[in-house]
């Protein structure tokens, strides 16, 4: 259950009760992929950088270790030792993207696994039946993901056959749920807006969805290469159909100046692979910008990454130990890195849900849009 507590313009403060904690939004979801956040870091991790939402991938969990393997694990709760709410994805965006090795059809898609080369089948209730044996506390429908470009009738149509998947993986978790052997019961599924970059196919796809009153709703298909403002553009399109009293995911975003763009446009969650997979590689956000831990100017700085950051990193370790570390191709260097930024992501959130309780969003955004996306 969603509920608004507070609005300034189109940004919204508010709560999402599951059955798993409350989650306070805005808020970003931190990406383990297959069930651990990449570079090391664990579900006492996650506590401690104070992330409140878990988000696994179907597609990979389904190959490896297979979902049967998790059920009988008692569920991804279970299974990772996290204790709040956890988001799987429907599987969609990865089978989709395997452009040379799919099929699509009306009952489905059958691609090849990427791991094996095998022949794997996955429609609406075969994404659902997935989701249902990790037992997430969210499960998203199962969608087309049309590249960007596409040509306006293919979206059409796309559009429409995301529909009728959406409703047939409804019915299907209303039965899941339903079952004694159900790891979650009370699994809440978030239906999918797409259309492309076309205004008029978004507003009708999220009329059409709207209507069969959903747990929450997401915005899928953008931040696929399109330009940044036609992104931004397509969201305000849409905001005013979209349920106010249901959450909004715009999912794969993004960067601190898209989730700023994204909450003054109505968004409620977040989810990126972005910050974890730029900190493995030396780019560490700040308060005062980005650095990269590979420019030799740090090799001998003692500072923290960032002297306004409370994280466990920034407490212990200089910029040059760091460098060290990824230098030295050391395992270390990417668990604390990945650290300091998903800190810095789940903090920042937190900075933008005061600013909405005070009603200063509007001058926080336009302080921090100066400084977040400058490279230092």
């Amino acid at each position: 259950m969603y509920r608004l507590l507070k609005q300034e313009g189109n940004a919204r403060r508010g709560e999402f009760v599951t059955n798993r904690g409350t989650v306070q939004t805005p808020a970003f979801m931190n990406v383990a992929t297959a069930a651990a956040i990449k570079g090391g870091l664990s579900a006492q991790d996650l506590k401690e950088i104070d992330c409140q939402v878990m988000l696994c991938n179907t597609y990979h969990l389904h190959l490896r270790p297979g979902d049967e393997v998790v059920h009988d694990c008692g569920g991804l709760h279970k299974f990772t030792t996290w204790d709040g709410p956890i988001l799987t994805d429907s599987g969609g965006f990865q089978v989709f993207s395997l452009v040379a090795l799919r099929k699509i059809e009306e009952e489905g898609v059958t691609f090849n696994s990427h791991i094996d080369g095998r022949r794997i089948f996955m429609g609406p209730e075969e994404s659902m039946q997935i989701q249902s044996h990790l037992g997430s506390t969210i499960a998203m429908a199962f969608d087309e993901c049309v590249e960007n470009p596409a040509e306006y009738n293919y979206a059409k149509e796309s559009c429409a056959r995301t529909t009728r998947w959406l409703k047939r993986c409804q019915a299907e978790m209303k039965r899941l749920n339903s079952l004694e052997t159900t790891v979650n019961p009370e699994q809440l599924l978030f239906g999918i807006n797409q259309g492309c970059t076309y205004a008029d196919l978004r507003i009708e796809h999220m009329k059409e969805i709207a209507e069969l009153d959903l747990d929450g709703y997401a915005i899928g298909g953008l931040a696929v290469g399109e330009p940044t403002e036609v992104m931004y553009d397509i969201i305000e399109h849409i905001n005013p159909y979209m349920p106010k009293d249901k959450i909004r995911y715009l999912m794969g975003v993004g960067t601190p100046l898209n989730i700023f763009n994204g909450v003054e446009r109505g968004v409620d969650l977040f989810d990126c692979v972005m910050p974890s997979r730029n900190a493995r590689h030396g780019h560490l956000f700040t308060s005062q910008g980005i650095i990269n831990l590979n420019n030799q100017k740090y090799e001998r700085d003692m500072r923290p990454v960032d002297e306004e950051c409370g994280c466990p990193v920034c407490r212990q370790y200089s910029r040059a130990y760091l460098r060290h570390l990824m230098k030295a191709g050391e395992m270390l260097s990417g668990r604390l890195n990945v650290i300091h930024n998903l800190w810095f992501y789940n903090h920042l959130m937190t900075d933008i849900r005061n600013a909405l309780d005070n009603g200063t969003f509007a001058q926080f955004k336009a302080e921090k849009e100066q400084v977040l996306g400058r490279r230092i």
